[in-house]
């Protein structure tokens, strides 16, 4: 159709994980966390209902903003909320790429941030990993058009990590901003928080979708120097984070308990998948997320896909040119992971 924009019409648009609807499967495909949210979000939620739909939510989300500060250790003006951490990078991508500029991302990563800057009209740089999944030299080389760079930490699909010191020296050389998207830092080793108060360029961006099992909530939020976030609220919607959310949101993050109990079960399980992957000759990325990227030196890991999805499991099949395919296998509980072993233990020679 002509009334489309040229950007929109040569795009092919981002395409989700398979989200079946009937029919019970074993969902180890899109990195959500197997086990209810703390019990604390369904009474902040219940609190809400009624009189709080009636009223529009507070367009900053500050009962959010300031127990997350207590949390994370910054101030309340230094978070943005959004609607999922997918609208976080939307804003961000809005606010700074322009049409026939360029925005930068290491490949393999998240293609949600090729269709960013395909629907603002820019050029799109994708930079390859090593095949260790560090970056490589160009990838800190500025340019003129160059006015955002995506850097997923940990990775997806790989669920490895850059250490916090070389980003660092990343943000120094680059003469752009730099986001890290931290979706599942709070499964890592590390993070970059206290990278974004020692350079201006650096933001952080953070979802409450893994480690606080609230991805059908749809609540994100971005760190950042306080001027950067004054620039940035410029291009949200004016409600962009429902009442819901909030609530949610800041129930979930007040109950760390709950969180660091979920986050050291789903690395057991995490480890347990792994040990039993490499026993069956699977290579696997040494990851820091609630996922496993795995790989087969000799057999081919379609046919293992399919015959999961036959039997009801579905696992991410991904397929990059000039890198190669393999499956990323999110943590599901512990009967989950064992379910979906038994079955590759009958695929694999």
């Amino acid at each position: 159709m002509s009334y489309f924009r040229p950007a929109i019409r040569n795009m092919a648009g981002y395409v989700p994980g398979e989200q079946p609807q009937q029919g019970k499967f074993i969902k180890l495909n899109t990195n959500e966390n197997p086990y209810p949210p703390s019990s604390a979000v369904t009474a902040a939620i219940q609190n809400v209902l009624g009189e709080g739909l009636r009223r529009y939510p507070d367009p900053w989300g500050d009962a959010f903003r300031i127990r997350a500060a207590d949390v994370l250790g910054v101030p309340p003006d230094w978070i943005l909320c959004g609607n999922g951490s997918d609208d976080i990078l939307t804003i961000v991508t809005r606010a700074l790429v322009g049409e026939g500029q360029q925005l930068r991302l290491p490949t393999p990563s998240y293609v949600l941030y090729r269709t960013l800057a395909e629907i603002q009209g820019a050029d799109c740089e994708e930079v390859p990993f090593n095949r260790d999944w560090t970056l490589p030299e160009q990838f800190a080389v500025g340019s003129q058009k160059l006015r955002l760079v995506f850097l997923p930490n940990p990775n997806s699909p790989s669920g490895t990590i850059i250490p916090p010191e070389q980003i660092l020296e990343l943000a120094n050389r680059l003469n752009c901003p730099l986001l890290v998207d931290e979706a599942y830092v709070d499964f890592a080793d590390t993070n970059c928080l206290q990278l974004v108060g020692q350079n201006e360029k650096i933001m952080v961006s953070r979802t409450m979708s893994k480690s606080y099992a609230l991805a059908g909530l749809r609540f994100g939020f971005i760190v950042a120097q306080p001027q950067v976030i004054s620039e940035l609220a410029k291009v949200k919607d004016s409600y962009n984070c429902d009442a819901l959310a909030i609530a949610g949101a800041t129930a979930a993050i007040d109950d760390q308990a709950w969180q660091t109990k979920n986050r050291d079960r789903v690395i057991a399980t995490r480890c347990h998948l792994t040990e039993q992957m490499s026993q069956l000759g699977f290579d696997a990325a040494r990851s820091q997320a609630n996922f496993v990227w795995f790989t087969h030196p000799t057999e081919a890991v379609q046919p293992i896909y399919a015959q999961l999805k036959q039997n009801r499991v579905l696992v991410r099949y991904m397929n990059f040119p000039d890198w190669g395919d393999g499956l990323r296998i999110s943590v599901g509980t512990d009967q989950q992971i064992d379910a979906c072993l038994n079955l590759i233990k009958d695929l694999v020679p």
